[in-house]
């Protein structure tokens, strides 16, 4: 740059530059017209100088702005992955906390006991009474004898579902039951609750829900098939309800106990040997009637067996004796003897029941995987409850794999992130596949149920899929590859029968459709700044290297490119027009990736619109130029784009989708190069 240059740089440069002063005293010394344009144009060629430096500093970086971009990707997941540890960790922390604290309560409270007396059982029924009196519908609690009051208090019910609040609610904890009264909103006279359910406390367990702000204080009965949420006012309040409730329950398991245990001693009278002959004929005559003999020692010791095979947790020997009481009961006639042991052993059956439903609960532990739950599953299946054995395998297994994919760290790279979370996701559901149908071999009614099960396990997939791919707002590139590995793992579950496919796409299609507008927003946006700074003019690589590697981009794309590369390192072509052309492949080659058939239109109908975008601005420059030399140049690129790119582009969809790309074939009938007046003016049309 000239000496006078770098002085008119300097002088607008400085911190106290005043483009009115600077006008105003270059009007005055000029001498006329001319000065001023020629000041006008140094001012210009110097404004070009600092765009274009701006320009190469901005590629220049770019690389970096990209690194740096990434490292900051890397730090926030690792940012997020140690705020996960310290969580886990404040968590133990307070389990052993309350663990501590639980024992000083535990002594504590013994030795209270040892120095007050409990309250008479009077005065807690009165104290019931009085309660019972301002909830509607519960008159009819206090006829059982000896039901008194243990603990109350409000609570707030929340939906299993989506863990939204329901209600407030107020909880009554007797010594034999647990009842739920809902507020009335209209209150009359003393009369403050509504009756809303009744749970003995044998038929329901309690379950601590561990905190997760905002939601925390809560805990969970579970009453199968079905269970509620409440949470308390605070963790002491919480911690209260689940202990009392704990010793209540254990309190009522050993009274019933002591009480059978003082009736066992009364229970047998002792029959009178008699030495009359005629009575003996009367007995053989009755059992002779009765026609099932159940004086076998197995017969007489079997419900005690069962007790001890359950306590045990030797599921299969119990079964193992139901099936033979039921072989040797099979086609005999329903005496009064028969009942009664029916009725004892049926009461064992439904312990046995619960024990294994218990076993197949999501809030058992589920790192056995699938193979864990076979043994309660068979046992069900042998008891003749397939159904319900099928349903809670499959809560089961739902509850697992939600565990595994909330378990997975989120790592910054959003494509290794994708491959750990479809090979715990497929996994599990090849595993769980082939679980159940070793397990429901011979129940194939319960087929349909597993489908039904698959697909709400995909959609759970999608979620956490969609929310780290597309979400995130991920460029075309990594979202394909992405949704690629996602469909060749699906594509393994064919192994076994099962073909997911159509349901993975059909969850993904709204996602994938906005991705690919999305994207061709920005090539649209992209060419057409491209298109404002359009020069006209052939395209200098500047090294043998950088064109070699241009013209193995385009032979990747199919395109030859070897008729329009000059000499030394001349490209025949605009700047512009290989711009476009690289980045319409690279959305042509990602969207295929990407295809589905219900994006058949939505893909065509994109490449359409990034074409038109070109082959518009090619005809505008057509007939605005003036040059003929120019005009040649534009004509060329035009010709290029029609019967070079087009093509390849119609030929690379036909190729990959199966079917003919007949909206871009009427694009390209419809803009041939041709001449339109006799001076050699040419157009697109």
């Amino acid at each position: 740059m000239s000496e006078t240059g770098n002085r008119l740089r300097k002088l607008l440069e400085s911190p106290n530059f005043d483009p009115q002063s600077y006008v105003k005293q270059l009007s005055q010394q000029s001498d006329g017209d001319r000065d001023l344009q020629e000041h006008r144009q140094k001012i210009q060629n110097l404004a070009d100088e600092t765009a274009q430096n701006l320009k190469k500093n901005v590629y220049k970086n770019y690389r970096q702005f990209i690194e740096t971009a990434k490292e900051i990707s890397y730090l926030e997941s690792e940012m997020y992955q140690l705020s996960h540890i310290l969580t886990e960790q404040k968590s133990i922390m307070e389990s052993i906390t309350q663990s501590l604290l639980s024992t000083d309560k535990d002594e504590t409270s013994k030795e209270m006991q040892a120095a007050f007396p409990k309250e008479t059982e009077e005065l807690k029924q009165r104290t019931l009474t009085s309660l019972l009196e301002k909830v509607e519908g519960a008159k009819n609690i206090m006829d059982t004898p000896g039901r008194h009051l243990v603990y109350n208090g409000d609570l707030v019910e929340f939906d299993v579902d989506n863990m939204s609040p329901i209600q407030k609610v107020h909880a009554f904890l007797m010594n034999d039951c647990l009842l739920i009264a809902t507020w009335l909103p209209n209150r009359r006279g003393t009369v403050k609750y509504k009756y809303n359910a009744l749970y003995d406390l044998e038929s329901f367990a309690v379950v601590n829900v561990k905190d997760n702000p905002p939601m925390k204080d809560m805990f969970k009965i579970l009453m199968f098939p079905d269970s509620r949420i409440f949470q308390a006012e605070n963790s002491k309040v919480k911690k209260e309800w689940l202990e009392i409730l704990d010793e209540t329950k254990k309190n009522k398991v050993s009274k019933e106990k002591h009480k059978k245990e003082e009736e066992v001693p009364m229970s047998p009278v002792r029959a009178e040997v008699s030495t009359n002959p005629f009575d003996m004929e009367d007995e053989e005559m009755v059992e002779s009637e009765d026609g099932v003999d159940l004086s076998m020692e197995w017969i007489q010791e079997l419900p005690e067996d069962l007790d001890v095979c359950i306590a045990q947790r030797d599921f299969e020997g119990a079964v193992d004796l139901l099936d033979k009481l039921n072989e040797y009961l099979k086609d005999q006639p329903a005496t009064p003897k028969v009942k009664e042991l029916r009725a004892k052993v049926d009461e064992r059956v439904r312990q046995l029941t619960e024990v294994l439903v218990f076993e197949l609960s999501p809030d058992r532990s589920l790192r056995g995987g699938p193979k864990a739950t076979r043994r309660a599953v068979s046992q069900l299946i042998r008891l003749g409850q397939s159904t319900k054995a099928c349903e809670l395998f499959l809560k089961n297994r739902a509850a697992a794999v939600q565990t595994a994919i909330r378990q997975l760290r989120i790592e910054g790279a959003t494509l290794l992130y994708i491959h750990k979370l479809c090979n715990i996701f497929f996994t599990s559901l090849l595993e769980t596949a082939k679980e159940f149908e070793m397990d429901f071999a011979g129940n194939t009614g319960c087929y349909s149920a597993f489908v039904v099960w698959s697909r709400s396990a995909m959609t759970m997939f999608v979620d956490a899929f969609s929310k780290q791919v597309f979400d995130s707002k991920e460029s075309l590139s990594t979202a394909a590859e992405c949704v690629k590995v996602a469909k060749e793992h699906c594509q393994q579950l064919t192994e076994i029968g099962l073909d997911l496919t159509f349901t993975l796409q059909s969850l993904l299609v709204k996602d994938v459709k906005a991705a690919l507008q999305s994207y061709k927003d920005i090539i649209i946006e992209a060419t057409k700044h491209r298109n404002s700074e359009e020069m006209w003019r052939r395209m200098n690589l500047m090294t043998p290297e950088a064109l070699a590697k241009l013209k193995e981009e385009m032979r990747s794309c199919g395109i030859n490119f070897q008729l329009y590369t000059g000499d030394d390192c001349w490209v025949n072509l605009s700047y512009t027009v290989v711009a476009f052309t690289k980045q319409m492949m690279s959305f042509l080659e990602e969207g295929l990736k990407l295809y589905f058939p219900e994006l058949h239109m939505v893909l065509l109908e994109s490449l359409r619109e990034i074409i038109l975008v070109a082959v518009q601005h090619v005809d505008y420059s057509l007939r605005c130029e003036q040059d003929s030399d120019k005009k040649s140049f534009i004509l060329q690129n035009a010709s290029f784009l029609h019967d070079t790119v087009l093509p390849v582009v119609e030929r690379r969809f036909e190729e990959a989708v199966g079917k003919p790309a007949k909206q871009l074939q009427d694009l390209r009938k419809s803009t041939r190069p041709v001449r339109i007046n006799p001076d050699s003016t040419t157009s697109l049309v």
